[in-house]
């Protein structure tokens, strides 16, 4: 990764924070995107001193803006990782409009946002990796809003792949496992289910993001 040109959307989150780190310590700089400017600048000097940007996922302009800065900032870009999501939990008729329409902002309209303004601005041969997660294949009862989010986003990546072929723009659709770390007790909303122990986050991180990145992996993981 060594002179590499990457943008990191949600790197003070788990995910984007393990995707910084490692691609740190195979030589890369990446650009950074976060929601909390203090934590971004902190993660940007430890991980090479990459230029970093502070954002609001209510922002949808501002998301799209993201990829255009960063690749002024880095002089091109090749490929763009997001990572942006949250959980939320409960039954249709339980959960609130506010929350749904949150569940949908942030795992869908953001990130959707921050990729349509990325398409114009990557390199010829580019790569863009997002997160959606097993809630697309998997969805649980008690998870209608939040699978509905990340399904919305997947089948929109599944699209955009197909149209991004012809000029070599692969689009990786990242259907991450439950992970460790507490993701889903950090729900915006609800309780999360009974669920199995999660699988390790540096090694999901290893397989399902930076795989696609090095190697150049076309298909949906």
């Amino acid at each position: 990764m060594d002179g590499g040109k990457v943008l990191v959307v949600g790197a003070t989150g788990m995910i984007g924070g393990l995707v910084v780190r490692r691609l740190a310590e195979r030589g890369g700089a990446p650009a950074l995107a976060g929601r909390d400017a203090t934590r971004l600048a902190t993660l940007a000097r430890e991980s090479g001193g990459g230029p970093c940007r502070a954002f609001d996922a209510y922002d949808l302009d501002g998301c799209a803006d993201l990829a255009p800065w960063a690749a002024q900032a880095l002089g091109g870009l090749d490929t763009v990782v997001v990572t942006i999501g949250v959980a939320g939990f409960g039954r249709a008729e339980e959960v609130t409009e506010a929350a749904a329409e949150h569940l949908m902002t942030v795992n869908a309209l953001a990130p959707m946002a921050v990729i349509r303004g990325a398409l114009p601005v990557l390199q010829p041969g580019g790569t863009v990796v997002a997160v959606t997660g097993a809630v697309v294949d998997r969805p649980l009862v008690g998870t209608a809003d939040y699978a509905a989010a990340k399904t919305a986003f997947a089948t929109w990546l599944g699209i955009v792949g197909r149209e991004q072929r012809r000029r070599g723009v692969t689009v990786v659709d990242v259907r991450m496992p439950h992970l460790a770390g507490g993701f889903a007790d950090r729900a915006v909303t609800g309780t999360a289910p009974g669920l199995p122990p999660g699988a390790d986050p540096a090694d999901a991180v290893e397989r399902y993001v930076l795989a696609p990145i090095l190697n150049g992996t076309e298909a949906s993981l």
